[in-house]
């Protein structure tokens, strides 16, 4: 069955966001090798080391925007790649989704990692985002379109709690409407932000956005394999726009992969936590 395209040219894989439970979701992104959550992990725990040292905040608050599933916050808090993951999931093929809500909530109890970190989950989905809270991965979600429309009271107030901003894979989707909301929320203090960005997608304004609310971005050394394309159509699409944008493909895009780069933002000294 052919795999349907985005208006970006992306693969579209909304189908697996509106299920209940997570198993659909990671047995379709096995297929591809997604393994960005992953790359980042380590990325990620350095900059809660970081903000753990510089703002001396004991618990830090980690919002995920679009967390879909609570992956990132899975990976994080049982301390586990990306393929150990997707064997979890692929072995509780027989329970029904309550027993596998218990199952996730029993491991985390068991082993979990980074229990002085609290973590918030931004998404559209609200089956992801059901399931990432029942499982006990999120603290905390925010179900809403920041693109589209400001947060409300209430949500406001769950996005003014974070320190550290990340995403794994959702730029690009979102664009500087839904950063400045969610930087913009707490009225005196601004969080990090640590974002992986497809190099079909173009970082600067939202860099040029943030900048004016004294920010300063840097973009990490490094390229980062998010996943295999889902197909020859898709892989073409995306050539044909990081051609436009002048970039280099070989060896990267070019050879079957879509790559990633990290921008690193944190805000001066008058936005400091």
């Amino acid at each position: 069955m052919p795999v349907p395209l985005d208006t970006t040219g992306k693969a579209s894989f909304d189908d697996i966001y509106d299920r209940p439970d997570p198993r659909d979701y990671y047995a379709r992104m096995s297929e591809l090798d997604y393994r960005i959550p992953e790359l980042a992990k380590p990325f990620f725990e350095q900059q809660i080391r970081e903000y753990r040292a510089s703002a001396r905040v004991a618990t830090p608050t980690v919002l995920d925007i679009g967390c879909s599933y609570g992956v990132n916050a899975a990976l994080l808090r049982f301390d586990t790649g990306i393929d150990e993951l997707t064997e979890h999931y692929r072995t509780a093929a027989e329970v029904d989704r309550a027993q596998l809500v218990a199952r996730d909530r029993d491991r985390l109890a068991g082993c979990e990692h980074h229990s002085d970190v609290r973590f918030v989950g931004v998404d559209v989905s609200g089956p992801a985002l059901d399931y990432a809270h029942a499982a006990g991965f999120l603290h905390d979600i925010v179900h809403a379109d920041l693109e589209s429309a400001d947060p409300t009271d209430e949500q406001c107030e769950v996005l003014a709690a974070a320190d550290i901003v990340l995403s794994t894979g959702c730029i690009g989707y979102v664009t500087e409407k839904t950063l400045l909301r969610i930087a913009t929320a707490h009225p005196r203090r601004r969080p990090w932000m640590a974002h992986f960005v497809l190099r079909m997608f173009d970082f600067d304004p939202m860099a040029e956005e943030l900048a004016a609310l004294g920010y300063r971005t840097e973009q990490a050394s490094g390229l980062f394999a998010q996943r295999r394309f889902a197909s020859a159509d898709e892989q073409q699409r995306v050539l044909n726009t990081l051609s436009d944008k002048g970039i280099d493909t070989t060896g990267r895009e070019a050879d079957g992969w879509l790559y990633a780069q990290l921008y690193l933002s944190r805000p001066g000294p008058k936005g400091q936590a």
